[in-house]
């Protein structure tokens, strides 16, 4: 069983904001988070997004026995530059909707997780379907070869998204539709539930989205890529 994955069955529900939960090590995942929402929301809209972001993202997925947290991203919070900078707008209170948009699809994410980790026959074909991509990527050499992209977005299809409420990506019905960004959008959303997944791992709950920005965006602030 991929680590990341069995995270799925051992996560418990935090019943109170524990202010001391909030830390470096759950702070560097939610901007894993933000950083795939924005890639959603980029793609949707435009069609294109930040390769270096998206393949950093899409090998997180594949990164299923970290031994820190930092090793999840290339050992290098400038792999995350996208998602500090998405997360520090969030914060503050130049909001756009864009960031609205991504704020929605991160909090789907983490109410779907819950329901799969309930749900045994999705939680192994998510477990199955991501050792079989790891098997595969030697064979296609990059994360972001079509083929791995496609199976990727499948692993998400086949999962997280028979859940109720579906994720309901917005943006330009020519990007929406067309298979090749379709996939895109999925396998980031992947992404999303890999960083959602050690977030929680690491004591992140919604709570702290609602409750405590100010605390989140000063921590940001201190462990962000200068």
């Amino acid at each position: 069983m991929n680590a990341w994955v069995g995270a799925l069955l051992t996560r418990f529900q935090i019943l109170f904001i524990n202010k001391m939960a909030i830390s470096e090590l759950n702070i560097i995942p939610l901007a894993g988070m933000f950083q795939a929402g924005s890639l959603v929301h980029e793609i949707a809209y435009y069609g294109k997004c930040d390769n270096d972001a998206l393949e950093v993202s899409l090998k997180s997925i594949l990164i299923t026995d970290p031994k820190t947290v930092e090793e999840v991203y290339g050992n290098d919070l400038n792999n995350l530059r996208l998602g500090f900078t998405l997360m520090e707008n969030m914060f503050s209170k130049e909001q756009k909707t864009r960031d609205m948009e991504v704020a929605r699809y991160i909090l789907g994410i983490i109410h779907l997780e819950k329901k799969l980790r309930k749900n045994q026959e999705l939680f192994n074909i998510l477990d199955n379907g991501i050792t079989r991509i790891k098997n595969q990527l030697a064979m296609f050499d990059s994360v972001l070869h079509e083929n791995m992209i496609a199976n990727l977005a499948g692993v998400y299809s086949d999962s997280i998204s028979k859940l109720q409420p579906q994720i309901m990506v917005t943006g330009e019905s020519k990007y929406l539709t067309d298979s090749v960004y379709a996939n895109k959008i999925r396998a980031s959303l992947l992404a999303l539930l890999r960083s959602t997944v050690l977030w929680i791992q690491k004591g992140g709950n919604r709570w702290h989205l609602i409750l405590q920005r100010r605390k989140l965006m000063a921590l940001a602030n201190q462990v962000k890529p200068l």
